[in-house]
């Protein structure tokens, strides 16, 4: 009886302790939450859509950062039409960056290239 006991509160320290590690981990800053807010902050848009595997690569490549970024669902919840911010801005393709200095780019676009749109420091 004693036995179980002691294995039962080890399972539960054990998952109490991965519980907490990960609530830890998933409120820690990401490594690029520097340069994303800079991107966010020089005026660049970032536009896309939920169905597209470009603009969740472009995400993904901010890591955790992501939810720092600027943008823009594009896509109405069917997926079948586009939103009027985006009709507006004449956004033909995802994903589509804009920047300040009124240049846009198509596609995903690689993190030294938007270092140097945004004048925004990648840490190393």
């Amino acid at each position: 009886m004693a036995k179980k006991l002691t294995i039962w509160i080890i399972i539960l320290v054990l998952i109490g302790g991965g519980i907490y590690a990960l609530v830890r981990y998933s409120q820690a800053p990401g490594p690029l939450d520097g340069f994303a807010t800079c991107v966010k902050d020089s005026g660049a848009q970032f536009y896309g859509a939920f169905w597209c595997p470009h603009c969740q690569t472009q995400k993904k490549s901010f890591g955790k950062s992501q939810k720092l970024l600027p943008y823009i669902e594009c896509s109405t919840p069917d997926g079948r039409g586009q939103t009027n911010i985006c009709k507006e801005k004449g956004i033909a393709s995802y994903p589509t960056w804009t920047f300040a200095d009124g240049t846009t780019l198509n596609g995903e676009v690689p993190l030294t290239v938007l270092a140097e749109k945004t004048s925004c420091a990648l840490p190393q």
